[in-house]
């Protein structure tokens, strides 16, 4: 006998989604049916359904505000203000970020004799820093009252192209890491796969920095499950949290044992070129594992926290702008120690500086453009390049 369609057998409606799905019955947005045809139609008739209600709320700004409420107890009237001096001095860092890096990018632009492999490198981290700056900026001028006036969509773009450009900005130094490694290690210097691997390198940096970042916005955020949002990042889901910190602690011993390698290789060298080479390589990798450490390690500690953390129960969470403020100072740290210890590189800069003050007074600017004189540490290890001794000869490491 038949069931009429309004009787107990009937449809139920989801308390999520607010429309009958036949036989289907509902707990929250995942439909309980038996394993049949039926019941398998119904299981991806729901997740349609389910996946088609969580997108539509992306563009509705009450979310943002019942996100901020639940997880941080956070309202428009409780925002520190924009003219608080913390904000004045990120904006300040922000802009010092852009400046040197620009700075970085023109003096590898400008100069022929930077248009090698490993320069090449450090104005792709020079480019990463440079967005990761303009990127930080974004954030904090869309952040405090503007916060709750963004639909999630826009707030998923905020976080995420932080997120993405402080990404490529680690994966750059790691990008270098594995340059080095191969460049010491290979036995031929002008290897037909030079180029191929300095595509692959940068390419696959930007890749991966784009996907770290755009995850939350694809899916992976906690809209729906209020129970698993972060504190400090309340429509990032803390499963992603802890995913982007394992990231992180991957590629940070992952530079650690590349270098050690390297360090390995370079004790192992002949004794007349050990001494020097090791000097410089071990100053070199210890200001940037100490940069690196010093300026992310409180940020992930804060991130692990919050994963472990229950809601509103850490206060330190509340705080989490200053430890992201100085985590993005690793990329104002990165071109003093990438650029700063080439000779070259700091004529360069000067240069580059000179253009801008005589420009600046109105003055034909012909003496700036003289190439450089001499070509110190770069030139030497030119002249390295043919005593066939060992292969830590075979390229230039002074910049890195």
């Amino acid at each position: 006998a038949r069931v009429p369609s309004g009787g107990a057998a009937g449809a139920e409606r989801s308390p999520g989604l607010g429309r009958s799905r036949g036989r289907c019955r509902y707990h929250g947005l995942r439909p309980v049916t038996p394993s049949s045809g039926a019941g398998r139609r119904c299981d991806r008739g729901g997740r349609r359904a389910a996946m088609g209600s969580i997108y539509k709320d992306y563009f509705t700004p009450q979310k943002i505000r019942e996100h901020y409420n639940y997880t941080k107890g956070l309202t428009e009237n409780q925002v520190i203000p924009e003219r608080h001096p913390v904000f004045i001095a990120i904006i300040v860092l922000c802009c010092l970020i852009v400046l040197e890096n620009l700075l970085v990018l023109l003096s590898v632009y400008r100069n022929k004799k930077f248009h090698s492999a490993m320069f090449i490198f450090i104005g792709n981290l020079a480019f990463s820093d440079l967005l990761a700056g303009l990127a930080f900026m974004a954030n904090v001028l869309l952040s405090g009252h503007r916060t709750f006036s963004l639909t999630p969509v826009q707030w998923f773009v905020r976080e995420g192209t932080a997120f993405a450009t402080l990404a490529a900005s680690v994966l750059s130094l790691l990008a270098i890491a594995i340059e080095r490694h191969v460049a010491i290690t290979k036995v031929k210097l002008y290897s037909s796969d030079k180029t191929c691997r300095m595509v692959l390198l940068i390419g696959a940096c930007w890749v991966i920095s784009v996907a770290i970042g755009g995850l939350p916005i694809m899916g992976w955020n906690c809209m729906g499950r209020l129970e698993d949002c972060s504190t400090v990042l309340p429509l990032y889901s803390k499963r992603y949290i802890l995913f982007v910190v394992t990231v992180f602690t991957a590629i940070l011993l992952s530079i650690v044992l590349l270098y050690g390698h390297i360090y390995c290789i370079v004790r192992s060298s002949h004794a007349e070129i050990a001494s020097a080479q090791t000097l410089a390589l071990l100053k070199t990798v210890t200001i940037v594992l100490g940069a690196f450490i010093v300026c992310w390690l409180p940020a992930f500690i804060i991130l692990l926290l919050d994963t472990s953390c229950a809601i509103k129960a850490c206060p330190v969470l509340y705080r989490a702008e200053y430890f992201f403020s100085f985590a993005a100072f690793n990329s104002a740290v990165n071109p003093v120690i990438y650029t700063l210890r080439s000779k070259d590189m700091r004529k360069e800069f000067l240069r580059v500086l000179c253009c801008w003050g005589v420009a600046g007074r109105g003055k034909p600017a012909e003496r700036c453009m003289v190439p450089l004189r001499s070509s110190s540490s770069l030139e030497r290890c030119t002249q390295k390049q043919d005593l066939p001794t060992s292969p830590i000869l075979r390229e230039c490491t002074t910049s890195v």
